[in-house]
């Protein structure tokens, strides 16, 4: 697969986590929890915005809007959905979702055809998904 169709994958992932954090920050009753399911929102556009400048950088199209149909896009609706079960279901979906889009960072940085610079911009973005992947694990515990 070439750089920049890894890119776009990873880039339409990211995006459906933006949309699913906004979500869930909107329906969490708990305050703390709101705050930090905004605070990953910021950090995830972040990401996306990175992901999107090396898609630029290539010559390829931006990514402006999620997968819609995509395995992730479900995986994060459900995230929205699930606080209407409570704080507590909500978190675990988080933590599936974010243990998901790691997953798919890992896979393409395990792919031999990235150029140096791609693959220096996946892993950047990779530390912020595991710092999300470890906020899911976090706070999957703290409202289990």
């Amino acid at each position: 697969m070439s750089a920049n169709n890894v890119l776009k994958t990873l880039t339409d992932t990211a995006f459906d986590s933006i949309e699913g954090y906004r979500k869930a920050a909107e329906k969490a009753t708990d305050p703390s929890l709101k705050s930090a399911l905004l605070k990953r929102h910021e950090m995830r556009e972040q990401t996306v915005a990175a992901l999107n400048g090396e898609i630029r950088r290539q010559g390829g199209e931006l990514v402006t809007k999620g997968t819609m149909t995509g395995e992730a896009h479900q995986l994060w609706l459900s995230i929205s959905d699930a606080f209407e079960d409570g704080n507590e279901a909500a978190a675990e979906r988080v933590e599936e979702g974010e243990d998901y889009l790691k997953g798919k960072f890992e896979s393409a940085l395990e792919d031999d055809d990235l150029d140096p610079q791609s693959r220096t911009v996946i892993q950047q973005c990779y530390a912020e998904i595991s710092e999300g992947e470890r906020f899911g694990d976090m706070i999957s515990k703290q409202y289990d």
